[in-house]
Parts: structure tokens; sequence; C-alpha cells
């Protein structure tokens, strides 16, 4: 089973999902490289996190 993400991981997640929407894709590590551009993550744990999330998103919206 996969572990349950906070509000915080969620809420940050789906609004760079949804403002940025075309900078994202099915690739962990892009979405990785993409998030320090569009907003400021201080943490690389915090970056990961929400890199994997918003992955996830995109897979799930694509199919």
């Amino acid at each position: 089973m996969g572990r349950i993400k906070t509000t915080l991981i969620k809420r940050m997640g789906n609004k760079l999902y949804f403002l940025h929407k075309e900078k994202f894709s099915k690739d962990f590590d892009s979405n990785k490289k993409v998030i320090p551009d569009v907003a400021e993550v201080y943490s690389k744990k915090l970056r990961n996190i929400l890199a994997g999330y918003i992955t996830r998103l995109v897979t799930k919206e694509s199919s």
C-alpha cells in the first residue's frame, strides 16, 4: 500500500498542476526539474513528493 499524501502536498500539487498543466508530463524526473521553475520549494524531499504526486495526477488524467 502507498503512503497517504498530506493536505499540503495535495493542495500544492493540484494548484501547480492546474496552473501549469502544459509543463508536466508522465516522467517523474522531468517533473522534478520543472517544479523549482514554477514554485519555491526549499527542501529536496518536498520537491520529490510533489513531483510524484503530480506524475500520478497526469497519469490518472490521461488514462
